[in-house]
């Protein structure tokens, strides 16, 4: 059996938010298995869901660039937050996102690009952490195109023009005037950022993981009638469609409606369709796990004095 230590526990409750003796037994159970004690907690009542902690590794900044009838979102990471509110720094990930939106959005495409002032992407890059002295790298970047209507856009946490520690483009394709499709781009875009929806709709959702939800609901409910636990099988998982497909959320800016519906009420306004596409959400640093310090024990160790 594998051993538990205090660091499994501890990242088990932030995840879960389940008790401290829980989330023991929980991974006691599961020989140390993080996702298996996830889903053991939900199926006893003892967490609400998977939620991933909020701290992260990564700092620098997101940008987002927009353009007629193409956007795209790029992450560029340093090791501190400070390298952020440097102008050098700034200006980087701004040009690599206007790069990108001219050229690919590709990474390994993007950092063999041309970058304005001669050189590559990946130079520009290499000199500017030979300049500021710290770290960086182009962590991923996306794109999104319409053929007819707009990509709306909405960057949290701005600091500069098209820079934040999260970005989101959304693509709706419409005939429909763009000044009108741009407004409902945006609130959408902003729904993006506040709510984090996994998939455009059901069809976008990992097999997996749907197969994963109803093995928790199924043995949540273990012990009643077969034909029960299919009814509330089949009435969680289209609770869980509502709670992470965009379409099917509720409304940040309307709850009383849906993310479809309101596109669809936008449709009758305008006067022709609109079709939610597809969108692209960065936030900072999202999936890589932090590295926790003792800054008192580092600032002793610099300075040679035991904390």
């Amino acid at each position: 059996m594998a051993t538990v230590t205090a660091g499994m526990v501890k990242d088990l409750r932030e995840k879960t938010g389940a008790g401290m003796m829980d989330c023991k037994a929980a991974l006691d159970q599961n020989n140390g298995d993080i996702e298996a004690a996830i889903d053991w907690l939900r199926t006893k009542g003892l967490a609400k869901a998977a939620k991933k902690s909020g701290r992260v590794a990564a700092e620098g900044l997101i940008g987002l660039r927009v353009s007629g009838k193409k956007g795209v979102v790029v992450e560029v990471n340093s090791e501190t937050d400070f390298v952020a509110r440097n102008e050098e720094f700034q200006s980087l990930v701004t040009t690599i996102a206007n790069v990108a939106l001219e050229k690919s959005a590709n990474v390994e495409a993007l950092l063999n690009a041309h970058y304005p002032g001669g050189g590559t992407v990946q130079e520009a890059i290499q000199n500017a952490i030979a300049t500021i002295g710290e770290n960086m790298t182009l962590r991923r970047a996306a794109e999104l195109t319409v053929h007819s209507g707009v990509v709306g856009s909405y960057i949290h946490s701005a600091i500069a023009d098209g820079l934040g520690k999260i970005g989101v483009i959304v693509a709706l394709e419409s005939t429909a005037h763009s000044d009108e499709l741009l407004a409902l781009g945006r609130q959408i875009a902003m729904h993006v950022a506040a709510t984090n929806p996994q998939a455009l709709d059901a069809s976008g959702l990992d097999a997996a993981t749907i197969a994963r939800e109803k093995a928790v609901l199924t043995e949540k409910n273990a012990g009643k009638p077969a034909n029960v636990i299919e009814k509330i099988v089949d009435s969680g998982i289209k609770t869980y469609f509502k709670e992470v497909c965009l379409l099917e959320q509720s409304y940040i800016h309307d709850p009383s409606k849906t993310v479809g519906q309101a596109v669809k009420e936008a449709a009758g306004r305008v006067g022709a369709p609109i079709e939610l596409k597809g969108y692209v959400r960065y936030a900072l640093g999202e999936g890589i796990e932090k590295q926790e310090s003792d800054f008192a024990a580092e600032v002793a160790a610099a300075s040679g004095v035991k904390a």
